[in-house]
């Protein structure tokens, strides 16, 4: 009897078995897609969540208002925290259980390291003259601004120059350059470098040494340019280069070797001399630059600490120049001009002609210290505070400052620091704070104003390393706050670029400015006291020296349970032992773009950490993978619930007589899940071959396990959809059910258009307009929830770019699914318009004969098509909207419009989509003749 009906009526069958087909196939790949994605992007998180370090321990009232409320860390922060967390603490924290390495960093203070930039000047040299003088007007390009440096010159002769020897291997004045002419020396560059005053007696009307001592004045202000104009002698024919002094803020940060090489592989980056032990400290030794040959105790000493240094400026800057020839005359005369206490007045006065620019890339400068060997003093050196923000609809806006005292640079003698960058003299972000040293000379103990206090130390550089070469780790995790990283800015729009000149905005060389450099110069932590004891004034760093603390935990390897209690236990017996101190766990962090905006409105992107992004990247895949289940699920079954609804409902004489002929209820009920099984049987059956094709062709995993999952999926939505409409048919009685339905009659109302007429076909069949409308309602509530959850799943995931490449990789199966629930809600609705136009074949076929054309009869069932999809389209926003709003707040928090705008684009895809399809049982009816029908009813 079953397999009797279905061949009688395999044109209903065959739709329905269509039906479940297309639900069940596309409901099985569509889950497959979508685990894919969720082990993909689970893989993602799992592969990407770990950075260089686990916890990170600040002072107290190291973490900023910003941070707080937007749960984040702010880029590079290590260069704005001097000191905060004691030895003893440090100590403490690196013996708790559950630390694998707990690295500490201790930010000393900025020292100014000189340097030579080379500017190459050989294609302005004039071949047919014996002697000539170069001017050279520089600026330096930095950050965002432009600064003038001071004039640079060049002395080309073709005579020799030779180094004054009288003072041996210790000659105290290297510079004392002297070229020799018919056998008489002449100091030509001494002048104009070491001795621009001019003087040749002192106030007591003695003659001066010449040229022996530098008797400039003081310079006025720190950045005056006269004072630092020098002259560069270049004899021969041989390349002809302006030496131009520069110095380089270089941040000093005291560390532990071992751990550091733990972290980050430090011993791995050396390019030259060696790295840190911990067997390195500070050591009292003869003064280097005294006499070797002199006797022990009358050599000068002091400490000497050991540190490696950068192989690489941290800062970036440009320096270009306009070159000018000057005219000087007679060329015989100019060694005499130049070896005379009146040169700089000679010189400075002088007129030219512009021949050219060139430029020179600061960073030159810096690799021209030495390797290894060189040392520096600790006369002086700087520490800077944090950037202050404030929230504005564009962004973070940076807060500027006034501009630095004067007197941060200058000396204990309070002469001011010569060439100190001129970046300094720009906009300034940053208190600037300088450290002078005491003046204990060259003893241990010192005593006076400086009592109880240390000698300021000398550094020597043991090594240099290349921080590009540090261990790296996945770039989606990468946490700015490594020790070694310079921050990364672009600009955040096209004025941004623009004013970037399409590049990154870099650190330079300005200590208040908005980005500072990172450490760049390493010493031990042993070698702590030695530095910060030797300042006149005391600070916190005396104390508690340490910045920070990075630590690595036992045993973790992403953000699983197991990991993050290991993390959570460590950070909780930080919190319990100092209670004050801030402690961030950086695990699954990402980092996060920030838009900031700096003076003159120029916005740029500066990449902030987000904590936690992969824990909640992860909560957020599984619950919207989770509800992508169940509601693609749900309109899957009302689909084909609809569509076996349609089928029997279609069936209703049939059945009736089948009760007449005293069939019983529960056979009858069999009768109908029978088919239905049978249909879901054959379906399952086809479309798990289908599946195994689509699947082995994307390139799904398990093709083959998740294609037999067809066939139970098919059968189980094929009963489950036949249940209501086999127990509603059930309980239509035997007369009910071949009576055919009679609306009592109304008072008549006239109808005077096809639109008014497809109105009243719609309100005359309510339940049967509500039923198609249902589906379609269903489609895009369903549409608009999982739009909503998508752009929450956004909200909540994007903002890192950990989270970003999560969003790309979860993209297509949410568009698949939206794609899915709303063609199976349209496809619900087309099968009961289409099942309602063959019921009233016989109305349109009088309507026909009575005078009405072909495409009046189509354009009246086009137009119910359309009525119905609006009804169920904007009822399906509303419930959609509805619906998100009670699953929970902040969903629709800035896209209420956007959602509105989708649901209703939805409904009209859908009228078009209904529309389109009604055309086809339109064209079939059209073909078949009215009396052909009349006679069928």
């Amino acid at each position: 009897m079953i397999f009797s009906q279905l061949w009688r009526r395999r044109s209903r069958a065959l739709a329905l078995a269509a039906g479940i087909l297309v639900a069940a196939t596309s409901f099985t790949l569509l889950t497959s897609t979508v685990t894919t994605s969720q082990a993909r992007t689970t893989g993602i998180v799992e592969d990407s969540s770990r950075s260089a370090y686990d916890v990170l321990v600040r002072p107290a009232g190291s973490q900023t208002a910003v941070e707080r409320d937007r749960g984040l860390v702010e880029p590079n922060f290590l260069s704005g925290i001097f000191g905060g967390i004691t030895l003893d603490q440090y100590r403490h924290i690196k013996s708790l259980a559950g630390i694998e390495t707990a690295a500490p960093v201790a930010n000393i203070g900025y020292l100014m390291v000189e340097g030579t930039v080379p500017v190459d000047v050989s294609a302005f040299r004039d071949s047919k003259v014996p002697r000539q003088l170069l001017r050279l007007t520089p600026k330096v390009k930095a950050g965002l601004g432009s600064y003038p440096v001071a004039g640079q010159y060049v002395y080309l002769t073709r005579e020799p120059i030779v180094t004054d020897a009288t003072w041996g291997d210790n000659n105290p004045w290297p510079d004392l350059q002297q070229e020799k002419v018919n056998g008489r020396r002449y100091s030509v560059c001494w002048f104009y470098n070491m001795d621009k005053s001019g003087l040749k007696t002192d106030f007591l009307g003695e003659k001066l040494p010449q040229p022996m001592f530098d008797w400039n004045d003081d310079p006025k202000s720190v950045f005056s340019l006269d004072p630092r104009s020098n002259m560069t002698c270049v004899p021969g024919d041989g390349k002809a280069t302006a030496e131009v002094p520069v110095k380089f803020p270089v941040l000093l940060s005291a560390i532990d070797p071992a751990a550091e090489d733990e972290l980050v592989g430090l011993s791995d980056t050396v390019t030259s001399g060696r790295t840190l032990t911990a067997r390195d400290r500070p050591v009292w030794a003869p003064d280097p630059w005294e006499d070797p040959k002199s006797v022990e105790s009358e050599r000068g000493h002091h400490y000497q600490v050991p540190v490696v240094l950068s192989s690489r400026a941290l800062t970036a800057g440009t320096l270009s120049a306009t070159v000018k020839r000057l005219d000087v005359g007679d060329p015989g005369t100019l060694p005499a001009k130049l070896s005379s206490p009146k040169a700089h007045d000679f010189v400075n006065g002088l007129q030219g002609t512009a021949v050219g620019t060139v430029t020179a890339d600061l960073k030159t400068g810096f690799r021209s210290i030495t390797d290894a060997g060189a040392w520096f003093e600790t006369l002086n050196y700087w520490t800077v505070g944090p950037v202050h923000y404030r929230s504005t609809e564009d962004g973070l806006a940076v807060q500027t400052r006034p501009a630095q005292p004067p007197g941060i640079w200058q000396y204990n003698s309070n002469t001011p620091d010569m060439y100190v960058p001129e970046e300094n003299a720009g906009t300034q972000f940053r208190t600037v704070t300088g450290h002078a040293a005491t003046v204990c000379g060259s003893f241990k103990t010192c005593d006076r104003q400086d009592s109880g206090r240390a000698p300021d130390p000398l550094v020597r550089v043991v090594g240099r390393y290349d921080p590009t070469k540090l261990r790296g780790f996945s770039a989606l995790s990468r946490v700015p706050l490594e020790t070694y990283q310079p921050p990364q800015v672009t600009g955040a729009d096209a004025a941004g670029r623009a004013a970037l000149n399409d590049r990154p905005l870099r650190p330079d060389r300005n200590l208040g400015g908005y980005l500072s450099p990172p450490p760049t110069m390493l010493t031990t932590i042993d070698s702590i006291s030695a530095l910060t004891h030797s300042r006149r004034k005391p600070t916190a760093q005396d104390t508690a020296p340490v910045s920070a603390i990075r630590i690595r935990v036992e045993g973790v390897t992403g953000v699983d349970p197991t990991s993050r209690a290991r993390v959570n236990s460590v950070a909780g017996q930080i919190r319990a032992a100092y209670p004050k101190l801030q402690v961030d766990v950086t695990v699954g962090s990402s980092p996060a773009p920030q838009t900031i905006v700096l003076p003159s409105d120029i916005k740029v992107t500066e990449r902030w950490v987000a904590k936690g992004v992969a824990l909640r990247i992860l909560r957020a895949v599984d619950t919207k993978s989770a509800v992508l289940f169940v509601l693609v699920l749900v309109v899957c079954g009302l689909f084909l619930g609809q569509a076996a609804l349609a089928s029997v409902r279609s069936r209703r004489t049939e059945i009736g007589a089948l009760r007449c002929m005293g069939w019983s209820t529960p056979e009858v009920l069999r009768l109908i899940l029978g088919e239905l099984a049978a249909i879901g049987l054959g379906a399952g059956a086809l479309g798990a071959l289908i599946a195994y094709g689509l699947g082995a062709l994307l390139g799904l995993p398990g093709s083959a396990a998740k294609a037999a999952v067809v066939l139970p999926v098919a059968l189980l939505l094929a009963l489950t959809a036949g249940l209501l409409p086999a127990w509603r048919a059930t309980r239509l009685g035997p007369l009910d059910a071949v009576t055919p339905p009679v609306t009592p009659t109304r008072r008549a109302v006239p109808v005077r258009s096809v639109t008014g007429l497809a109105l009243r076909n719609l309100l005359r069949t309510p339940g049967r307009t509500v039923l198609g409308a249902a589906g379609l309602a269903l489609g895009v509530a369903a549409f608009t929830v999982l739009l909503c959850l998508t752009l929450a799943f956004r909200g909540e995931v994007a903002g890192s770019l950990l989270g970003n490449a999560v969003v790309a990789q979860a993209r297509t199966a949410d568009y698949v699914s939206v794609a899915l629930s709303l063609l199976l809600g349209a496809a619900g609705a087309v099968d009961v318009l289409v099942l309602s136009q063959r019921e009233r074949a016989a109305d349109l076929a009088v309507l026909n004969a009575t005078g009405w054309s072909h495409r009046e009869i189509a354009r009246l069932t086009l137009y119910e098509g359309a009525g119905l999809a609006l009804l169920g389209g904007l009822t399906g926003a509303v419930v959609g909207l509805t619906a998100v709003l009670a699953i929970g707040q902040g969903i629709l928090a800035g896209r209420l419009s956007t959602v509105i705008g989708a649901a209703l684009l939805a409904t009209l895809a859908a009228v078009g989509l209904v529309c389109g399809v009604l055309s086809v049982p339109i064209r079939a009816m059209s073909r078949i003749a009215p009396a052909h029908l009349l006679a069928r009813d």
